[in-house]
């Protein structure tokens, strides 16, 4: 029966048509792309701040239409790709969250957070290519959104038993699903082909060691969203700080001077989107 109820939910998750994004990013984005003057990289930038649009443009450029499934990582990399007559389309088919969802805005905040966190990580650790970490950080609690909007009923469940027994997110996603939105965003990452490097950051960042392939994402990403809760940066549904794993700082080979580095550069970077807040 368990199993029947899972498969049910996943069916519902995966057939999720449009998923809705704050009005003030949509905005900008319309913006940036109508400018002639703008370039790519700025476009790039404000889109990389919305786990929505960017998981929307992933998923469009790793499609197999355009013939790079699981390939493309990077937002800059794919609106080359694209073209801005496809990244318009995709604003236009894209949705804004009521003003009311303030839980929303708080996980969009998070989400950011974790991008940004992800990013000054990847970079601490000496890593190329930090912006393919930063968008496994911002994409990281994508399972949440979707669940939201496919399956609205659990939400308050899921709310009320983090209230009742404060707990964790995910633990309560585990007592009222039967799993986690880990676990969503492996299907999401799997059915929209993006490529194997994301999937495990996105998928494994609770438990990093897990990652078969690609730990080090893993770990940055469990790294990245440990500082931006510690940070209070936005809300990732709960208020509990998750604990971090010594061996994926271990793995990273980072120490507690490296992350106070990484706290310190992070406060300017929460400077800089400021004015992309919804409020």
């Amino acid at each position: 029966m368990a199993q029947d109820l899972r498969t049910e939910h996943k069916g519902r998750i995966l057939a999720v048509k449009d998923l809705p994004t704050l009005p003030k990013v949509l905005d900008e984005v319309n913006r940036l792309v109508e400018d002639p003057e703008s370039s790519t990289e700025q476009i790039a930038k404000v889109i990389s701040y919305d786990q929505v649009l960017s998981a929307k443009v992933l998923k469009m450029v790793n499609s197999p239409i355009y013939g790079f499934p699981g390939r493309i990582a990077s937002v800059q990399h794919a609106l080359v790709l694209l073209g801005y007559n496809v990244i318009r389309g995709i604003i236009i088919s894209t949705s804004v969250f009521d003003i009311m969802t303030q839980s929303m805005v708080g996980l969009w905040e998070h989400s950011v957070g974790c991008a940004l966190a992800c990013a000054e990580v990847a970079r601490q650790a000496g890593f190329e290519d930090p912006e393919e970490y930063s968008v496994s950080g911002l994409l990281h609690d994508l399972g949440k959104v979707v669940a939201t909007v496919q399956l609205p009923e659990i939400k308050t469940e899921i709310e009320q038993v983090i209230k009742d027994k404060d707990i964790g997110y995910r633990d309560a996603e585990r007592q009222v699903l039967g799993f986690g939105h880990d676990r969503i965003n492996a299907w999401l990452a799997d059915h929209w082909n993006l490529p194997p490097k994301l999937r495990e950051g996105m998928a494994h960042h609770h438990k990093p060691l897990s990652a078969e392939f690609y730990p080090a994402m893993a770990c940055v990403v469990h790294v990245g969203d440990f500082l931006v809760r510690l940070m209070e940066y936005g809300s990732a549904g709960d208020d509990n700080v998750s604990a971090l794993d010594p061996q994926a700082l271990k793995l990273l080979k980072l120490g507690q001077s490296d992350l106070e580095s990484i706290l310190d550069g992070l406060c300017d970077k929460f400077i800089e989107v400021s004015d992309l807040s919804f409020d």
